[in-house]
């Protein structure tokens, strides 16, 4: 069974000004992470809620809710953890 994705207006914004490349891999991994969240590079995040999917030097930081995963953060491994 296949989750659920939701954009969050910020995050949808953040992977539109990437390169088309990285913002195609990107969406290609969400892809893969509605139907097993956990088969990815995922980790849950320490200090706050959420988890953590890595995608080369970039990151998408979401959280999942029953059977929506909320897609709250993209961007470079640099500046995504600056809340």
């Amino acid at each position: 069974m296949a989750l659920k994705i939701v954009w969050d207006k910020k995050a949808f914004e953040e992977l539109n000004k990437l390169e088309a490349a990285v913002g195609r891999r990107i969406a290609k991994k969400v892809d893969e992470l509605a139907e097993d969240p956990f088969s990815c590079d995922v980790k849950k995040l320490r200090g706050v809620a959420g988890y953590r999917l890595r995608v080369g030097d970039y990151r998408v930081i979401f959280d999942i809710d029953n059977d929506t995963i909320c897609i709250l953060k993209t961007g470079h491994r640099r500046n995504i953890y600056r809340f």
